[in-house]
């Protein structure tokens, strides 16, 4: 049973038979095919001299495509003699390069350059018309010189700046003279806002500063002071300070022994807690003697005392 059922799996039909030799034909054709091409056909050799007149050809047709459109686009202008010009210049032609100025140079030197009849004679009419080549990439803008040329060229261009054509570009203004201003001595305890910006440095901002700050000291009793106005720069003081004098006539007291917390607060040497201290002092203790009283007070360093003391009065 077992020998009859694997006879069955291994038999092929006659239209299976038939199929399979079909396929079989097809592959071996398939295989066979590029053996018979090329036994029959045989390859074309190319010329290179023929593939070489073929692209020439083609060059000139678009040449003369490109010709055609000008025309129609500016018919007025003869760009298809312009054209033909283009296709006979030899980009081989040899050049004698030098230094040269494109302002001075003359035709013969054109011609040395490699340049032809026709651009040299449109550069000698654009510089009788009073142009100039102010920069070597100028030459650039030349119609009938080509890229090749310029940029062999351009190492070359050396333009001298002759004095008309600087005056030309950098017009000399007249120099004025203006008087030197005057600067006065000051009093700084009697000027008022004009006199201070008369001061080098000093704007109505500053002098309203100034001012303000001497009112509320009651006045200064020395030319240092002045520095200590709020956002005064300390250059700006160097520069006035050898205009300022003081005097000490009007200078504003304040009698400690009478003087109220607010009123003793309000000045700029005196902070909260000292005008505090001042007044507790004063309960405990009576009346202030004298001024240097107030150094007893712990809160009262040399230094504050140094400048509080002109300010300060027991009558």
């Amino acid at each position: 049973m077992q020998k009859r059922a694997t006879n069955h799996f291994l038999h092929f039909t006659r239209k299976e038979k038939n199929g399979t030799v079909f396929i079989l034909v097809i592959i071996f054709l398939l295989i066979a095919t590029p053996f018979v091409y090329s036994f029959f056909f045989k390859e074309k050799n190319i010329d290179a001299g023929e593939f070489k007149t073929g692209m020439a050809t083609l060059k000139i047709k678009s040449l003369d495509s490109s010709e055609k459109k000008y025309e129609k686009k500016y018919p007025e202008n003869n760009y298809k003699k312009d054209i033909r010009e283009y296709k006979t210049h030899d980009n081989s032609n040899a050049m004698n390069l030098f230094f040269f100025d494109p302002n001075t140079l003359s035709a013969e030197g054109w011609k040395k350059l490699g340049v032809r009849d026709k651009t040299i004679a449109t550069i000698q009419n654009y510089l009788s018309k009073g142009g100039k080549f102010k920069q070597p990439e100028d030459i650039k803008k030349i119609w009938g010189l080509h890229e090749d040329q310029v940029s062999q060229m351009l190492p070359f261009v050396r333009i001298e700046q002759t004095s008309t054509q600087t005056s030309a570009n950098f017009p000399a203004y007249e120099k004025k003279e203006y008087p030197k201003k005057t600067i006065s001595i000051i009093d700084i305890n009697n000027a008022d806002s004009s006199t201070y910006i008369s001061l080098p440095g000093i704007g109505p901002g500053y002098a309203k500063r100034i001012l303000k700050f001497r009112d509320k000291l009651g006045g200064f009793y020395k030319i240092e002071q002045v520095a200590e106005t709020f956002g005064l720069p300390d250059s700006t003081f160097q520069k006035i300070k050898s205009y300022l004098q003081v005097s000490g006539e009007n200078i504003k007291q304040i009698n400690i022994n009478t003087a109220t917390l607010d009123e003793l607060k309000e000045h700029p040497y005196i902070r909260y807690q000292i005008a505090n201290a001042i007044i507790q002092y004063r309960t405990q203790h009576g009346n202030f003697v004298d001024v240097d009283d107030i150094k007893k007070i712990m809160l009262v360093s040399n230094e504050l005392f140094g400048k509080l003391a002109p300010y300060l009065t027991v009558k």
